[in-house]
């Protein structure tokens, strides 16, 4: 399996060839649902919380007696059923929300993500993007380019998660020149994660032969 590779500007500059055990792999959706089920559980704020009976202030003494009034017998204005009492089964932050994900089923979900990708013609390969100074004209013209490559002409006109950009080092030119944009994002290869996958509609991989080693040493 071929795929061409492009430069900058958008012009074709040659062919990488593309493993199989990364490219074409069957999609099963039920990995990838439970992997990203996971993933976005575990990155879930637990920020609401309710107070039960035991933490809310007041209530220490007994309303009336027990016996005698013709009312129902409390011992609390803070039970659950008085108005101001506690919550029962009301959101928590001690609750624990993480879910835990086999390293294998986490990388399996990202090549087939990959190759569904691939199949979908949703990955362009670019040889080198290297900026001499941060310049978000000098990024948008990159964007202008490819967004000229067949199948790629949403590349700059969409408005929300065009595209990720993934690169085999860290490059702070590259982060600051993209920061403007809003819909786009720029990731390490080695931090690329499902999640992120499936946020993004395209994946621009710079560096395409030492990504596709870098990619291959996940499955080892």
């Amino acid at each position: 399996m071929k795929s061409k590779i492009y430069d900058i500007k958008g012009n074709t500059k040659g062919e990488i060839e593309l493993p199989a055990e990364i490219f074409d792999l069957k999609l099963n959706k039920d990995l990838v649902h439970q992997v990203i089920v996971s993933m976005m559980s575990n990155q879930r704020s637990n920020i609401a919380h309710t107070k039960d009976r035991s933490e809310v202030r007041g209530g220490g003494k007994k309303p009336w007696k027990q016996k005698g009034t013709g009312r129902a017998r409390h011992g609390s204005s803070r039970s659950p059923i008085w108005r101001g009492g506690g919550i029962t089964f009301g959101p928590r932050n001690d609750r624990n929300y993480s879910k835990k994900i086999n390293k294998k089923m986490k990388t399996n979900a990202l090549l087939q993500i990959l190759s569904q990708k691939n199949r979908d013609g949703e990955i362009i390969f670019v040889d080198s993007l290297s900026f001499e100074k941060p310049k978000a004209k000098d990024a948008k013209d990159v964007l202008s380019n490819l967004s000229k490559v067949k199948g790629f002409e949403m590349l700059l006109s969409k408005k929300k998660n065009s595209a990720l950009i993934t690169n085999t080092e860290y490059n702070d030119n590259n982060l600051k020149s993209f920061s403007n944009f809003s819909n786009v994002a720029l990731e390490e290869l080695r931090k690329l994660n499902p999640l992120d996958l499936l946020k993004y509609k395209y994946l621009v991989v710079i560096n395409p032969t030492e990504s596709v080693e870098l990619l291959k040493s996940k499955i080892k």
